[in-house]
């Protein structure tokens, strides 16, 4: 019993856990990597008990600065964990009575781990996303660069894997950029979401203390408080849409590492991948083995099998908390770390990759432009079903005679229509064909370039469309003239909001505080 009176839900009980069940059911070996979030929660939960006046200044500030102690311990990698730490809540507490003594125990007034694990996960989380926003728009730069530069190298671009029209390595490029930029605005979505307080929400009926919510909100850094404490407790929509962004960033990641890994081998021999994102064969001495892609690839799997098993974990919740959340922690850390290693890794590769624009001429061929001998006829005024078949009727003139279709003359083509001239001889060429297609978001190289220019400007633009002083607790707060340790002057509390929502004034989450 000894042992069981650790425990922070130990006096309903009178006999000791199972041993296997104590195992089974601890998280700390995993969630202690949200300390850090734990103690900053903790902290201005202190605060906001202070202000309700359940605990006195005495008190708030002693608890704020055994917590400070705590997490010093934790970033020296000097916590001792003991028997007992079933979580990282439970361990900072018990940490913290140990340094403080019995005021520790006032902490936890009005709280429970249900609103606590919220909060800590959604700092932890927030800060996490921003780092890896700041990584895919690193891989978006690179191929801004690179598009720019190498311009001018025209290459076969395929459909159903088969050749098909002249385009550019640049368009090829962008058209990845383009699914990117896509991943880019759906992080910037989802920050405000996750940004979200739930703390002050008790274990779901909410607080009986008064704890304003509002000014634990500004003090920690959240744009917004969750609207009802069932909810606030039971919502992990936000590590769901994480793991979705993550999932349909891989995905991206993963065709354009598959593009590559053609394109990249003997029959192709288009790109060359750097020895640094490569490897050998352990049999083979000859071999260079795009592993770099191939496990981008392969990592797409992995995390939608998490995100599927998170899905299906969470369907059959009844309202509120329940113990199966906890499966959420591990894929959502996995998820994070793994998108971490591979849009760096990502980076690299397309930062060294290098283009030979020889082999990829040499793949085009004659039949590719059939499209542009169809066009050249609609300019001479012929409806395009009709060009369509007469481009067809050569191509199949220039297979039976086992030559190329630019090698066909006028004279090969007037008997299929009679408006083929001399001046067809204009269409024989890959670099015209991508010109030809100088609309926006087309082939040609203004139009390329226009592309550039224009992510280049999106990346510019939202440069600062999170603001990363709210993700950091306290900062905006400080910013805004709001104490975090006694009373807040109300006017500052409001401007601090108003500048949450300025963006949109009218969002249903800004109506929250009104």
């Amino acid at each position: 019993m000894a042992a069981e009176k650790k425990k922070l839900w130990g006096g309903r009980f009178s006999e000791d856990i199972d041993p296997l069940m104590e195992k089974f059911n601890e998280s700390l070996s995993f969630d202690r990597r949200m300390a850090q979030e734990d103690v900053r929660g903790s902290m201005g939960y202190a605060r906001a008990l202070a202000k309700t006046g359940i605990i006195t200044d005495a008190e708030r500030d002693a608890l704020v600065d055994g917590l400070d102690l705590v997490a010093k311990e934790w970033a020296a990698d000097a916590f001792e964990v003991v028997s007992g730490d079933e979580d990282i809540h439970t361990a900072n507490e018990r940490r913290l009575g140990e340094l403080i003594g019995p005021v520790a125990g006032k902490l936890h007034t009005g709280r429970s781990r249900n609103d606590q694990v919220a909060t800590d996960t959604r700092m932890w989380l927030r800060a996490q996303l921003l780092v890896l926003r700041g990584y895919l728009r690193q891989l978006i730069a690179v191929a801004i660069e690179r598009a720019e530069s190498e311009v001018d190298v025209v290459m076969p671009g395929f459909t159903h894997l088969q050749s098909a029209q002249t385009v550019r390595w640049s368009h090829w490029l962008l058209s990845h950029a383009a699914a990117w930029q896509r991943d880019d605005m759906r992080i910037a979505d989802l920050l405000p979401r996750v940004n979200t307080l739930p703390l002050g929400s008790g274990a779901l009926a909410g607080n009986p203390f008064g704890v304003d919510r509002r000014a634990l909100a500004v003090d920690l850094g959240f744009e917004r408080v969750c609207p009802n404490s069932m909810d606030a407790v039971s919502d992990r929509d936000y590590v769901a849409e994480t793991m979705f962004w993550a999932s349909t960033t891989m995905i991206h990641l993963s065709r354009w590492s598959e593009d590559l890994i053609i394109y990249s081998s003997g029959q192709f021999g288009m790109v060359k991948l750097s020895d640094a994102y490569s490897t050998g064969s352990s049999l083979m001495p000859q071999k260079k083995n795009p592993d770099a892609l191939e496990l981008l690839r392969g990592k797409s799997g992995r995390l939608l099998g998490t995100l599927t098993g998170f899905m299906a974990v969470m369907k059959g919740t009844p309202t509120t908390y329940n113990k199966d959340f906890q499966e959420a922690w591990e894929g959502l850390f996995d998820t994070v770390d793994t998108m971490s290693d591979c849009l760096q890794i990502a980076t690299g590769c397309l930062a060294t990759l290098k283009i030979d624009p020889a082999a990829m001429e040499r793949g085009l061929s004659a039949d590719m432009l059939a499209t542009d001998l169809a066009e050249y006829l609609v300019r001479k005024g012929v409806p395009f079903r009709e060009t369509h078949h007469i481009s067809g009727a050569a191509v199949k003139l220039a297979e039976d005679r086992g030559c190329a279709l630019s090698d066909l003359t006028v004279g090969d083509l007037k008997p299929l229509c009679d408006a083929f001239e001399e001046d067809v001889v204009g269409v024989w060429s890959y670099e015209k064909s991508a010109e030809s297609r100088d609309t926006e978001g087309g082939s040609s190289r203004r139009s390329v370039l226009e592309q550039c220019e224009k992510l280049r400007r999106y990346l510019r633009d939202t440069e600062g469309d999170v603001d990363e002083a709210r993700y950091d607790g306290g900062a905006a707060s400080a910013a805004a003239g709001v104490s975090t340790s006694g009373g807040e002057d109300a006017g500052a509390l409001d401007a601090a909001f108003d500048e949450f929502c300025e963006d949109d004034p009218s969002a249903d989450e800004c109506k929250v505080f009104d």
